[in-house]
């Protein structure tokens, strides 16, 4: 069972929060995460990149000089990928990237994502976090109070907030997403993750299963 602290904005201790990773995921894969993750990388790839082979540059195929008495080393045709302006040897062609993986084993990653980050004491938990208009300097000083300041960091919120997502799109290194948007890659790519109880709590009813025991807060005193 694992005690995460709650804070407030100011980065005061107003409480604690009992979870227990292992009913998140009782083991964790890397071999899973690692697959889930190429997954997510290949699939934002556009792959349109192309070059001309030698069959695809302009130019004749005639040789350029005879074979042999002129001294030269013996050259066929100017498309050929040794010389300027032939095709490349090994050209690029367009390709689909993309890359499917059962929904079950992605839900499981998504477990042992967020798992792993409780375990490695890499989850800051906020009572909430609500704004009355986009700032990102509040925003800025809600990180730096929370240490959290200069660090990839992914704010996670019950639902979209577009008052939060607006006041931390311009603070590098932090993203923002609500918990059900929330996949592997997102979790496992920042250093830290930033979540209300809110959040948290629908993670928990989300990924948890059924047969596991609930969590527990207790307040500060």
């Amino acid at each position: 069972m694992a005690s995460l602290t709650i804070y407030n904005k100011r980065g005061d201790k107003v409480g604690t929060y009992e979870i227990d990773p292992r009913a998140l995921a009782p083991r964790i894969s890397k071999q899973l995460l690692h697959e889930a993750v190429v997954m997510y990388q290949r699939n934002v790839r556009q792959g349109t990149a192309k070059s001309k082979a030698r069959s695809e540059v302009a130019g004749t195929t005639k040789k350029m000089y005879r074979q042999k008495g002129t001294g030269n080393a013996r050259a066929g045709s100017r498309r050929s990928g040794v010389r300027r302006g032939g095709g490349h040897l090994k050209h690029k062609t367009p390709r689909d990237w993309y890359m499917r993986l059962p929904r079950k084993a992605l839900q499981a990653a998504t477990r042992m994502a967020l798992a792993s980050k409780i375990r490695d004491d890499q989850v800051t938990v906020i009572d909430e976090l609500s704004l009355k208009e986009p700032k990102t300097q509040e925003m800025a000083a809600i990180l730096k109070a929370l240490k959290l300041a200069d660090r990839t960091v992914l704010v996670t919120t019950a639902d979209y907030d577009p008052l939060v997502y607006k006041s931390a799109r311009n603070i590098t290194g932090v993203t923002v997403s609500a918990a059900s948007d929330i996949n592997a890659y997102s979790v496992l790519s920042p250093r830290k993750m930033l979540v209300t109880k809110a959040a948290l709590d629908a993670l928990r009813d989300k990924l948890t299963p059924a047969a596991a025991p609930p969590s527990k807060t207790t307040s500060a005193t």
